[in-house]
């Protein structure tokens, strides 16, 4: 026995441990789990609030007063394919894209406020 070894201790070579029993199958069962999961938590949830959106800009009539995602509140004048001209003020009409509406107003609310 020598110094070094007091200090070190030596390494001994050890057989290699056997390969788990199964061959994977709880791996995939809770793979498959997780994208359950995040399909619901995640996807399905962004899924519907699309299609909401969707839907009420199908609905946009002209006379809508809206909220835009940039926080303008007009009421609808012209509808285009893509665009929609909004009355912001008296005479003061602006164009936006019509995926930046965000939100419908009920009828009244400009003049209540």
């Amino acid at each position: 026995m020598n110094l070094l070894d007091l200090l070190i201790p030596v390494a001994h070579a050890q057989a290699a441990p056997a390969a788990p029993q199964g061959g994977g199958t709880q791996t995939l069962l809770f793979m498959i789990v997780m994208v359950g999961v995040f399909y619901f938590i995640m996807i399905r949830p962004q899924m519907k609030r699309a299609k909401e959106h969707r839907d009420l800009l199908a609905k946009l009539q002209k006379g809508d007063e809206v909220i835009t995602s940039g926080g303008l509140v007009g009421r609808v004048d012209e509808i285009g394919d893509s665009f929609i001209t909004l009355e912001v003020a008296d005479g003061v009409r602006m164009k936006f894209q019509r995926v930046a509406i965000a939100t419908v107003l009920p009828r009244g609310s400009l003049k209540a406020s």
